[in-house]
């Protein structure tokens, strides 16, 4: 639109009353802002005089030219990002800005009609500022999301590096303790390392994706009040605990290394790692810690040795067929059962004297005496050996 003169320099008249009364307006809104967007207290003072200031001066300009700046122009990127980093939500903030708009507007419609400005001057720069309203909320908006999901970016990085240093040890005290109060650890408890990885073994369809299972083993472990911080990490989901977790139905298996002090977690995050090794090895679902796997641990990590035991009390079973297969049967309940042949007897539903028979079957076979220390842990080892072959193959854990 296109005024005379005359309209032109009555709208400068206009805009010199808002002058003249912009200050007075621009602290009664801010209180206003104060008392009713609890958010806008993190902001300082005069922080929002600048942006007061910016959007008064790029109002005045369309109500001069009767037109609204395009979008291009319209940069509030280091405001939302400052809102933001303060905790101002996106409603916040576009509440805060449509009430300073709102009160410009006002302040014009007031001044317009004190002034005695036409009618038709003062209905198209209120549609002016309608518009310059929408496409400045639009872009408030748009940088806002776009400056939250950067802080979220941001702080998820931090948060990793930080469960990073601490459980490869690479943090200083200063820096643990400082990280512990940013994340909610309390330096003065003990803390467990967990690994973890998605059972994706025999019978199960789909294992949770990593990202899923780390929120599913934080909600766990923080349950009944206590603190946990668990992440993806490489390949697998790692953190720590405060206890072990009850997992339940979660398709996941995990290590957990021992109660230790923040400063030494590392430590404890290396044992998770066996443990979460080992307890992949057997196919195992759950949560396994030293207490759970106790011997077993050594039987994953040495194959040679395992080897050699199945090598020296299984292998010669295989000369009998079928039999042999029932003779390592009996030999693991026998020991299953604290070495008690009727309760073995009873669980594999045969008369005492074919067990017996079955067991010194072995003893001939392998040469081996069931009744020597040394013989029951080889053949333990043995069998564990077994079963770790039988298991479904374990991707390696973290180094």
């Amino acid at each position: 639109m296109t005024e005379p003169r005359n309209h032109a320099a009555a709208l400068e008249t206009v805009i010199t009353g808002m002058r003249a009364r912009e200050h007075a307006l621009r602290d009664r809104t801010h209180a206003e802002l104060f008392d009713r967007v609890p958010s806008y207290r993190a902001v300082p003072h005069e922080l929002l005089d600048q942006v007061w200031a910016r959007h008064f001066e790029r109002v005045l300009g369309v109500l001069r030219d009767g037109r609204v700046p395009p979008s291009r122009d319209i940069d509030e990127a280091e405001v939302a990002r400052d809102r933001v980093t303060r905790g101002v939500s996106l409603s916040d903030g576009l509440r805060a800005f449509r009430r300073a708009l709102g009160a410009m507007r006002d302040l014009f419609l007031a001044e317009a009609t004190r002034l005695g400005l036409d009618p038709l001057v003062v209905i198209d720069r209120t549609r002016a500022l309608w518009e310059l309203a929408d496409k400045e909320s639009a872009q408030i908006a748009l940088v806002h999301r776009e400056a939250e999901i950067s802080a979220a970016l941001f702080d998820a990085q931090r948060r990793a590096a930080f469960l990073r240093g601490l459980l490869f040890g690479t943090l200083s005290a200063a820096e643990i303790h400082s990280g512990a109060a940013i994340y909610g650890l309390d330096p003065a408890r003990a803390y467990r390392a967990i690994r973890a990885r998605p059972d994706t073994g025999p019978g199960v369809d789909t294992g949770p994706g990593m990202a899923r299972l780390a929120r599913s083993l934080d909600t766990l472990c923080r349950s009944h009040g206590r603190t946990a911080m668990i992440a993806v990490m490489d390949e697998a989901v790692a953190g720590v605990v405060e206890a072990k977790p009850v997992v339940g139905e979660l398709a996941v298996t995990a290590g957990l290394g021992p109660p230790t002090a923040l400063g030494q977690v590392h430590r404890s995050f290396r044992t998770a790692g066996r443990l979460l090794d080992a307890a992949g090895a057997y196919g195992l679902r759950g949560a396994y810690d030293l207490g759970d796997l106790s011997w077993r641990v050594a039987v994953a990590s040495e194959p040679e040795l395992s080897e050699l035991l199945v090598d020296r009390h299984l292998r010669p079973l295989a000369a009998e067929g079928e039999f042999g297969g029932l003779i390592e049967e009996s030999v693991r309940a026998y020991f299953a059962l604290g070495r008690h042949i009727g309760a073995a007897a009873e669980h594999l539903h045969v008369h005492v004297n074919t067990l017996r028979y079955r067991l010194r079957r072995f003893e001939e076979l392998t040469g081996a005496r069931l009744d020597t220390p040394d013989t029951v842990v080889e053949i333990s080892w043995a069998l564990a050996a077994r079963d770790v072959r039988s298991a479904a193959p374990c991707s390696a854990a973290l180094d």
